[in-house]
């Protein structure tokens, strides 16, 4: 085995190891969060991660990392050039664990109702700290929750998918 090749294996078991370990403690919120609360969510829902920048002319005032379960549920936090996450988008044939992607938004949210209609499930919060909104039916779940004062100058919230 080349030198080089050996650096490369010793560098990602190292980063693994790192990882492992942040992983192992109480998990920071997602929303609201610092961007390293991503990789906490990441360990937590055992998803693979992508990150990448919006293409719209906003896109210099925010990043995307995509969480995706292995359900099959596509996570979205979108993270301000400060470092915060402002907004967090699911969709996917499962409900993400909102405990952990709300953080300390998640008692608001849960203490809304959740109306059942025909087995659909909607639950919508709307207030100036924080807004909601979440819908679903079996394999069917999609939802948006932002907080409108870290929301970057530009950004257009329904342009968050």
């Amino acid at each position: 085995m080349s030198q080089n090749r050996l650096k490369q294996r010793l560098l990602a078991t190292t980063a693994f190891i790192v990882l492992a370990v942040a992983g192992t403690g109480k998990a920071c919120a997602a929303l609201g969060g610092d961007v390293d609360s991503i990789v906490q969510d990441r360990i937590h829902t055992k998803a693979m991660l992508r990150t990448g920048t919006a293409v719209t002319p906003a896109s210099a005032n925010y990043s995307v990392h995509e969480l995706l379960t292995p359900a099959g549920t596509a996570v979205r936090e979108f993270v301000s050039a400060g470092g915060k996450v402002f907004a967090v988008t699911w969709s996917g044939p499962a409900m993400p664990d909102l405990r952990q992607l709300l953080g300390p938004y998640f008692a608001d949210f849960s203490s809304t109702t959740a109306p059942r209609t025909g087995g659909h499930m909607h639950r919508s919060i709307e207030r100036s700290d924080l807004v909601v909104r979440s819908t679903g039916r079996m394999r069917a779940f999609s939802g948006k929750a932002y907080v409108p004062s870290l929301i970057p100058t530009g950004v257009l919230i329904n342009d968050l998918q």
